[in-house]
């Protein structure tokens, strides 16, 4: 009986055809470039909106100019670095950040150059100084001066620019004081300044000198006012010493940082 039974041969699964996969292949490579050609060509490729915050001195369109993106520009094509390296060749921008937001917005931050003081320019404007010692004309009548003003100096002086950068690594409060600064030059000190008080006394120092010098002259004053002595000549070099404007011309006194002046 097992003999007369005829043998069911299994059918082999047919391998599918490389035709098949090819196809398969290239219609999936043809929806996917389909949709990225409709998405580029769609408003959610494009730049919708470019806002700029965080700038005072340097006029919006300025920024814009040198930014180089509008709305319109393909969203994916535009560089942050590239915007932030174009804003910041500005004189008077010291740092930028470039944010970008999908869909379609690019927002910029920036961070200009802060005021350290201020001069008046040849026909008597008021202009500040920046830091890097960029001049801002100031167009807000009635502007209330809350920095020291700068005179005698040229308008190329290069002791100046550095007088603005070493003030602007100071806190603002220790010039609060301060009208006005001069300068000064000896043979001995190029970069000598002179220091106006409101508080009716002459400071002399040095640029070089500001950032060991500055952060005790309160202290200096204090202890010269201690000495019922309300104005002066204070000189802040590798020596401090202190002589009332009377006596200005003749040998100072020393002055120490919290201690009395010898009367």
């Amino acid at each position: 009986m097992e003999e007369r039974l005829p043998v069911i041969k299994q059918q082999k699964q047919k391998p599918r055809s490389r035709s098949s996969k090819k196809l398969l292949l290239f219609l999936f490579l043809f929806f996917v470039t389909l949709l990225l050609v409709l998405f580029f060509q769609s408003s959610l490729s494009k730049i919708t909106e470019v806002s700029i915050q965080g700038q005072q001195l340097v006029a919006e369109e300025q920024i814009r100019t040198a930014a180089a993106v509008v709305p319109g520009d393909h969203f994916f094509s535009v560089s942050s670095a590239r915007i932030a390296a174009q804003i910041k060749s500005l004189r008077m921008i010291e740092r930028v950040e470039v944010k970008k937001r999908f869909p379609g917005r690019i927002e910029i931050y920036v961070y200009e150059y802060p005021k350290v003081a201020y001069q008046f320019g040849e026909g008597g404007q008021v202009e500040a100084l920046l830091a890097d010692g960029s001049v801002i004309p100031v167009t807000m009548h009635g502007a209330r001066l809350d920095k020291p003003i700068l005179s005698g100096w040229s308008k190329d002086d290069p002791l100046k620019i550095q007088l603005c950068a070493a003030m602007s690594k100071l806190p603002e409060a220790l010039f609060a004081d301060v009208s006005e600064i001069k300068p000064a030059p000896s043979a001995s000190y190029p970069d000598k300044i002179k220091m106006y008080t409101r508080s009716q006394f002459e400071i002399i120092t040095t640029i070089g000198y500001l950032p060991d010098k500055m952060p005790n002259m309160e202290s200096y004053i204090a202890s010269i006012r201690e000495n019922h002595k309300t104005s002066g000549v204070l000189t802040m070099l590798l020596a401090d010493s202190f002589a009332p404007f009377e006596a200005a011309g003749n040998k100072q006194e020393p002055v120490k940082s919290g201690t009395k002046t010898q009367p």
